[in-house]
């Protein structure tokens, strides 16, 4: 019983760090969509957020699992319910790369974004990857120090956002009301895909330490 126990905890855990992979590479994916005007990409993206909803289910279940037979305590409990949070965290970043996907998609065959906003994109995609990929290495390596620093991280791509509505409400901008409208929506999808990597980082903090993170996202 004990070992299949553990053996729970463990898939819970790898699970999460798959979950953690496809929804980086989704982000990098939608973006170089986004970039490229690639409609064949897009639509890999849009279908691929099936298997990440897929896989959050599964953890899920796992975790209800260990709940529901085990009765964990003190740890092992932090562990089932940080996953239980960070799985709705990613789940929500998978749908947010899909969503960057269909405004490609829409777009084609012409780019969605203005190429004189592309290299405020690219940057906030370099964020958000970057911010995904560090929750993930947190998680797997119990480092609460550096999951406390997402919230710092987070504090670029708030300026780029900022930076990109000053840009669109400028009395230069000629791109038209369709064009700002996507913008205001991409930037808004990729602060948000932040803001859940800062959530994970928060549940990470919590699982190493035991004490509550403020719950600001």
């Amino acid at each position: 019983m004990r070992d299949s126990y553990h053996d729970r905890l463990d898939l819970l855990m790898a699970d999460l760090l798959e979950m953690t992979d496809r929804v980086r590479t989704a982000v990098q994916d939608a973006t170089r969509a986004l970039a490229e005007a690639d409609v064949q990409l897009a639509e890999s993206v849009i279908s691929g957020d099936q298997a990440i909803d897929a896989l959050a289910s599964e953890v899920e279940q796992t975790g209800f699992s260990v709940l529901a037979i085990s009765s964990p305590v003190a740890g092992d409990l932090r562990m089932v319910t940080s996953g239980l949070r960070v799985v709705m965290a990613l789940e929500r970043m998978g749908d947010l790369a899909a969503h960057i996907a269909k405004i490609a998609r829409l777009r084609y065959p012409d780019p969605a974004v203005p190429p004189r906003m592309m290299d405020s994109f690219l940057r906030m995609a370099e964020v958000a990857e970057a911010m995904v990929a560090t929750a993930g290495r947190t998680l797997q390596d119990r480092d609460a120090d550096t999951a406390a620093q997402l919230d710092a991280n987070d504090e670029q791509m708030d300026k780029l956002r900022r930076d990109q509505f000053v840009e669109i409400l400028g009395d230069d901008w000629d791109e038209g009301v369709a064009a700002a409208v996507d913008v205001a929506l991409l930037g808004r999808y990729y602060e948000r895909i932040a803001d859940h990597a800062v959530s994970v980082g928060k549940r990470v903090v919590f699982l190493v330490t035991g004490i509550q993170p403020s719950e600001q996202n």
